[in-house]
């Protein structure tokens, strides 16, 4: 099976990048088997719920570079 699987991987990383893609987010839906149900609202009211936030202006925001440096993990060095 190891070999199988390494002959199928040598062969993928040789197709084009889009075929790559699709290849992949094929094979990420074979493992997502659970649906949730409710994800799609949830998601739903967890948007609404934080741009009532932004516009009442409950939170503050920065720009995006600054958030991306708080995200950033330090290197060891």
């Amino acid at each position: 099976m190891e070999s199988e699987c390494a002959e199928i991987l040598a062969r993928a990383i040789r197709l084009p990048k889009e075929a790559r893609a699709a290849l992949a987010d094929s094979l990420l839906e074979t493992l997502d088997a659970e649906v949730d149900e409710n994800a799609e609202e949830s998601w739903r009211l967890e948007i609404r719920r934080r741009l009532v936030e932004i516009d009442g202006k409950a939170v503050d925001l920065i720009p995006w570079p600054d958030a991306r440096k708080r995200l950033e993990v330090p290197t060891k060095g």
